[in-house]
């Protein structure tokens, strides 16, 4: 019966209508402890996502995969419960938990059915209070660790990460893996397991959303039960840093047939005014799909690539305004000469009239996809927490988009984008293209 009822609570994470306009309430227990709340009582079903602030980023000197190392052991038992147990507890519930872990946050996430709440609540207590953290569970998940980290250490992709991020923050956590290498992650001990734990799940840096079939009293009490007992501090969290990046390549031989490309430079922090004309202006230049400048000039007109892309990366100390390609070793260098003047040409010469609205009603149409279920919306309600958006936020964030004007656009692309800038990180056999500074 039991693999009937697990389909059934993924169902139900993403049962509910589309729709943007959510009512939030702020939730405060008597522990002390804030949440964000999104009532929702026509399926009994919860979404429980708890995040702390600092993830892997939090992992001390010659460490380095700790932290990922310990997330990813959280639920290999807890209590009075080894490995075996714990999944068979989740299942008897049919109650889903998952452990992630990134630059700047480790989250939690939780979705059970209102009738086992309780006992499903209780179990995920025991995985974040009493974690087991079993020598057997440590040595087996660091065995799956060590064979990511070789499969990364091939793959083009990964390779270009690694090296762009060490260009641009050096020693700083940001300037390595958060899984760690292969030495490093072996050296680690039960003891750095531990030490792990405690310096990143505490209640200062705890952001906490849910989303469901629970009121705001019932959601209080749980939370006080069920993260009361963490210690109160963690460890301090790193400086921030600006990145290190000169305009120039940097070639990484490989043999592939398809060179991959990672390219950028710094960006604009999400607390600044300019975020928004920036985040319409990116749409415009690369995160548009096929309506972007980008794809047009470099797969539609030249048929260079199957895709290029540009983001903006807001982590919690930097900011970064990057991009990716991938053509063939043999055009891959005029790929990233066509985006270098499209760079320098929206800079100089801005974005048109059409475009911006073109943007503004791509972003505003596609948004209220973004909050298709329990699951979903839970996410959406805790990054805005994180990143300090105002309750509001999914009500007036479309007109903060249509709120932006054509001189405000033209404006940041003349003070952000600096084609001159631009590093690229080149994996491959690229012809044409060779390391500089």
């Amino acid at each position: 019966m039991i693999r009937f009822i697990l389909p059934l609570i993924l169902t139900l994470a993403t049962a509910l209508p589309l729709r943007a306009e959510v009512e939030i309430q702020e939730v405060k227990t008597p522990g002390g402890l804030n949440a964000w709340l999104v009532e929702e009582h026509s399926i009994p079903f919860t979404a429980l996502e708890i995040w702390f602030r600092g993830g892997s980023s939090l992992d001390r000197e010659g460490k380095r995969g700790a932290i990922n190392l310990m997330t990813a052991t959280l639920e290999e038992g807890a209590g009075d419960m080894d490995a075996l147990a714990f999944t068979r507890a989740k299942e008897m519930l049919a109650t889903s938990f998952s452990y992630d872990v990134n630059d700047d946050t480790l989250s939690v996430s939780a979705r059970f059915l209102t009738e086992n709440r309780d006992k499903a609540v209780a179990l995920l207590r025991e995985s974040l209070i009493n974690p087991r953290f079993d020598q057997d569970a440590i040595d087996r998940v660091r065995g799956q660790v060590v064979s990511i980290i070789r499969s990364d250490e091939k793959n083009p992709n990964d390779m270009a990460g690694r090296a762009f991020e060490t260009q641009a923050f050096g020693d700083h956590p940001y300037g390595s893996d958060p899984n760690g290498t292969i030495d490093s992650v072996t050296a680690l001990t039960r003891d750095d397991i531990l030490a792990a734990h405690a310096d990143t799940m505490t209640r200062d840096r705890i952001y906490i959303g849910a989303v469901g079939d629970i009121t705001p009293e019932e959601l209080s009490a749980l939370l006080d039960d069920l993260l009361g007992d963490l210690p109160e501090t963690g460890a301090a969290m790193p400086e921030d840093i600006e990145p290190a990046l000169t305009g120039g390549v940097t070639v990484i031989p490989y043999d592939t047939p398809q060179s991959v490309a990672l390219f950028g430079h710094s960006g604009v922090e999400r607390t600044s005014d300019d975020f928004f004309p920036a985040f319409i202006l990116n749409t415009i230049l690369g995160g548009g799909g096929f309506e972007s400048r980008l794809m047009k000039e470099v797969r539609e007109k030249r048929g260079l690539t199957y895709g290029v892309y540009s983001f903006l990366v807001d982590k919690d100390h930097t900011d970064l305004w990057m991009g990716q390609v991938q053509s063939a070793n043999d055009r891959v260098a005029e790929a990233i000469e066509v985006i270098q003047d499209q760079w320098a040409d929206i800079s100089e010469n801005g974005v048109t009239e059409e475009e911006l609205i073109a943007a503004k009603k791509y972003l505003t149409g596609a948004y209220p996809l973004r909050f298709d279920g329990n699951g979903p919306i839970a996410n959406i309600i805790t990054g805005m927490q994180i990143q300090g958006m105002p309750l509001d936020y999914p009500a007036t964030r479309n007109d903060r988009i249509n709120a932006v004007t054509l001189d405000q656009i033209n404006d940041v692309a003349r003070r952000y984008l600096r084609p001159d800038d631009l590093r690229f990180v080149v994996v491959g056999q690229p012809e044409g293209l060779t390391s500089t500074n």
